[in-house]
């Protein structure tokens, strides 16, 4: 089921965003007079398909892992001499170069958009308090401690953990000083070399040795799952699991852990219920995770903590507040990104970082799971993404027709066909072998 929900969420997500990059190319080709023969969202074969009075056919097709926008054009076929001034070709290179620029310029005004309606509705956060350094890390030879808050990462003010991942993904790859400066304001300073370069998905924290604090969670169950190993064991709502097989639970990730690292194992737990001591036997079932590892479950969930007053915000701002905030945001990404692709290239990250559409859809639907920012927040990132990528100067993509037409601007006259013909030919080969270690990365991480 949770295959079906991935996929589900991969299109809804693509069908999006490739709708708004599309309708940007559209709409700027209409102002300038180009007749639109097919706006199709996903390639294939068309499963639904409309006309309007204009003459074009808006279609979704059977793959969802793109779109395009067909405009008349000499180059592809004959044209009636009647149409000749809605040809694509025709028009002026300015014009030409206003379409192409039309489709990466619509996914920055969405990203802008999602931003700032997650500053009006609001951003909820965790504030950065350190839970536990790790022994001989890069944390606690810098001399962080647990219980300090995080208030600056290389002097940029971070509110939430999110804010310190942002900050520290930035230095994915580079040689020189992390500076942290927590709320005492005193600084202190990580070295790294060329850090995690060599890393596929990296986790920036765990390799620093820093664990955010989290609040103790008493083993007390609030709920049992009907016919799963915890309730079939006899536990009941209200109980608290005291000790299992002897080993003393001090709160309930101590339990969690023993259950998963038991599947299919029993385990003898005593339990307080209603003043008295219980003994009783579990058994946890096994489940299997999308990365083929095996951990056992027992189908019980923990009543809910109250977390330290404080710990939690939620912070809002006002309608021209958020624009300036989504602005900026989406401006930063944007960077990052591009910083990322060069990183990438130069050698400093490794090319097991580019993920394909199996790994956006697992991502998309966690993030769809997680609730309505994590969501638009996911749909503003990969708007960036693909925003960034078309204007890469690759024939085939939106910034290597732009190149084309600039050239042509410059010397007054378009390139020659086979000169473009070879470099949409080179620009095709470099994607398809971009997409074939996407791909494989994906299925490697399966």
């Amino acid at each position: 089921m949770s295959v079906l929900y991935s996929l589900l969420a991969l299109a809804v997500t693509l069908g999006i965003l490739v709708t708004v990059h599309e309708y940007g190319h559209y709409w700027v080709a209409r102002r300038c007079g180009v007749k639109v023969l097919r706006f199709s969202v996903g390639f294939g074969k068309v499963i639904w398909s409309r006309t309007d009075k204009n003459g074009c056919e808006f279609a979704i097709a059977a793959i969802p892992l793109g779109g395009y926008v067909k405009m008349l054009d000499e180059r592809e076929g004959e044209v009636a001499p009647e149409l000749l001034d809605q040809a694509f070709n025709r028009k002026t290179v300015w014009q030409r170069m206003a379409v192409v620029l039309a489709g990466p310029a619509a996914n920055i005004m969405f990203a802008i958009f999602a931003y700032w309606l997650m500053f009006m509705t609001g951003i909820t956060q965790v504030k950065p308090v350190i839970g536990e350094v790790n022994p001989q890390s890069l944390a606690e030879e810098a001399g962080l401690k647990s219980g300090q808050e995080i208030t600056l990462v290389d002097g940029k003010e971070v509110s939430s953990w999110q804010d310190v991942h942002y900050q520290l993904l930035k230095r994915l790859g580079d040689t020189g000083e992390i500076v942290f400066t927590a709320s005492n304001e005193q600084q202190f300073q990580l070295t790294i070399n060329r850090w995690l370069s060599d890393k596929e998905e990296p986790n920036a924290l765990n390799e620093l040795g820093i664990t955010p604090y989290r609040p103790n969670v008493p083993a007390v169950l609030a709920e049992l799952q009907e016919g799963l190993p915890a309730q079939q064991a006899g536990l009941k709502s209200g109980d608290e699991i005291i000790s299992v097989n002897g080993k003393q639970i001090e709160q309930w990730f101590d339990f969690v852990e023993v259950v998963q690292a038991n599947g299919g194992k029993a385990l003898a737990i005593e339990v307080q219920r209603d003043g008295q001591v219980k003994e009783l036997t579990l058994i946890p079932a096994v489940k299997t995770n999308d990365q083929g590892e095996s951990f056992g479950f027992a189908g019980a969930i923990v009543q809910s903590p109250e977390l330290p007053e404080g710990f939690v915000v939620t912070q809002r701002f006002g309608v021209i507040e958020s624009i300036g905030k989504a602005a900026y945001k989406t401006w930063d990404m944007s960077v990052v990104t591009l910083e990322s692709i060069g990183k990438m290239i130069q050698g400093l990250l490794s090319v097991k970082n580019l993920s394909g559409p199996i790994t956006i859809a697992k991502v998309a639907n966690a993030s769809a799971q997680a609730g309505f920012e994590a969501f638009i927040s996911f749909l503003a990132y990969i708007s960036i993404m693909l925003a960034v990528v078309n204007l890469l100067p690759i024939p085939v993509l939106d910034g290597g027709h732009f190149l084309f037409y600039l050239i042509e601007a410059v010397k007054g006259s378009p390139l020659s066909e086979n000169v473009q013909l070879a470099g949409i030919k080179l620009g095709m080969a470099l994607l398809m072998m971009v997409m074939f270690v996407a791909i494989f990365n994906d299925i490697s991480r399966i």
